[in-house]
């Protein structure tokens, strides 16, 4: 027998990950707004809002991001839909989530306020709804994609040394990488191709610097089908 319609409203959120340093390292982070309104009121949750009738999916998470962090992400990509009956205790709630990767002189640029944070993300639990799943999810993406250098390009920049690009592995894997096996497997790779540039500033012999190879056809790091059920 066929029921009856379901009557559902329906939200986006955005997972934001930049890298920032924290206690002496680099590490990933993302910013959580605290609620100020039942349901959950006071607790932390991702930034997000309800779609206008008259908008488009990403331009309502493009605005949610203005309104509730000041951030204005050059990419953002959808990464999965959430619909669980039971997610919000005010009534049947669909978000619609992105994912975004901000470098971290843009983050830094975000004064936090009373209601927004950047927190850690292996330090992220307890927030509202489901959004705990949610960033469990956004982050088991990152860390599957993390070896196509690309990703480097949103957190890092154009041009980057093996050295950071390393560091940024490592803050997204959350674990150390032995630096000449890594500089052996990216290069052997074909993710990166080196450039006439090194890294100014250093004491040392200055690094050479890289840029990724996108492969063609290729429109972001979180491309893939998998996922779980919404």
């Amino acid at each position: 027998m066929v029921g009856g319609a379901v009557t559902a409203s329906l939200a986006v959120s955005t997972v934001i990950f930049t890298l920032l340093e924290h206690e002496g390292a680099q590490r990933l982070h993302l910013p959580l707004v605290r609620r100020t309104r039942e349901p959950f009121d006071g607790a932390e949750a991702l930034p997000g809002g309800w779609i206008a009738d008259d908008e488009g999916l990403e331009e309502a998470a493009r605005r949610t991001l203005v309104e509730t962090t000041g951030l204005r992400p050059s990419y953002l990509e959808q990464l999965y839909t959430f619909g669980r009956p039971d997610r919000s205790p005010t009534g049947r709630v669909v978000s619609v989530i992105y994912s975004a990767l901000v470098r971290s002189p843009e983050a830094a640029r975000v004064a936090e306020v009373h209601n927004v944070r950047w927190a850690p993300v292996d330090e992220v639990r307890g927030l509202a709804f489901d959004h705990d799943e949610v960033v469990a999810y956004a982050l088991w993406r990152l860390r599957a994609k993390v070896g196509y250098a690309q990703v480097a390009v949103h957190l890092l920049g154009e041009t980057f040394s093996l050295g950071q690009l390393r560091e940024v592995h490592e803050a997204v894997l959350g674990r150390p990488l032995d630096p000449a096996n890594f500089r052996r497997r990216v290069t052997a790779s074909g993710a990166v191709e080196a450039t006439d540039e090194h890294l100014t500033g250093g004491r040392h012999r200055p690094p050479r610097l890289y840029r990724a190879v996108v492969p063609e056809g290729a429109t972001g790091p979180f491309q893939t089908t998998a996922g779980p059920a919404a």
